[in-house]
């Protein structure tokens, strides 16, 4: 055993012996990435474990790393330890609010919705199916890239919720610039699955963009509503002017 890697388990035995004394609560974040650290295979083992963890400053940075940079401080880059370890606490959440009234459980699903979306490095558009009840029935992954409506299949959207019984929907995809002011094409998108959503009888209930700053949600700004209701005038003046095609066309066969 060379001394990094008995540096590394005298200080680990340091930390296990404190977790089992004072808890959780007693352990900072490097430590605690040291202990996760543990169960993660090294390329090589020639120095203290804390030099493998350097540029991580917070377990944060540590979980949202990407398997280059994990590689980079010397991880095996087949390891899948990290992985899991940020897709458990989502599958949890995940489960906890599925079948539950949207409504009752809204806190819930964005805790679910930003822990598992805020440090994604490219968008996602996220969609859960709710039934009659507003209880959800499931939640997907539907498309990654820009989402505008150029990139996202609204008719795929659609053939989903009638695949799944949905009676409703909630659009979710996340900005990886932090900022989620929505652009005009996530406008565009919101639109087009308003419009497309009444065509099918399949209600938008909103669409949220989540950002590391905190969400937008178009509803709770009112746009949902006033998509709903351009929706209605286009129907309205489509009807009239059929209607008025129809008494020319009458008068003109007179």
């Amino acid at each position: 055993m060379d001394r990094g890697d008995s540096e590394s388990q005298e200080r680990l035995k340091r930390i296990h012996d404190r977790l089992k004394k004072s808890g959780f609560s007693a352990l900072n974040d490097r430590e605690i990435i040291e202990l996760l650290v543990e169960a993660c295979p090294l390329r090589q083992w020639k120095k203290p474990l804390g030099e493998y963890i350097t540029k991580f400053e917070n377990l944060r940075d540590f979980l949202s790393a990407s398997p280059q940079e994990l590689e980079e401080s010397g991880f095996c880059p087949d390891c899948v330890m990290v992985e899991l370890l940020r897709e458990i606490p989502a599958r949890v959440l995940k489960e906890s609010i599925v079948g539950q009234p949207v409504v009752k459980s809204a806190e819930d699903v964005f805790k679910y919705l930003y822990f598992s979306m805020r440090d994604i490095d490219e968008e996602v558009l996220k969609v859960i199916y709710l039934n009659n009840q507003n209880q959800i029935i499931e939640i997907t992954d539907l498309a990654e890239g820009r989402a505008s409506s150029s990139n996202v299949d609204i008719r795929r959207v659609m053939e989903s919720a009638i695949k799944y019984g949905a009676a409703s929907l909630v659009l979710v995809h996340n900005h990886p610039s932090g900022n989620p002011k929505p652009s005009k094409s996530d406008r565009n998108l919101t639109r087009d699955m308003v419009f497309a959503g009444r065509i099918m009888n399949i209600k938008i209930l909103d669409h949220i963009i989540i950002g590391a700053a905190g969400h937008f949600s178009f509803a709770g700004e009112g746009l949902v509503e006033e998509y709903e209701m351009d929706f209605l005038d286009f129907r309205i003046r489509g009807t009239a002017e059929a209607k008025l095609k129809r008494e020319r066309d009458m008068s003109t066969a007179l």
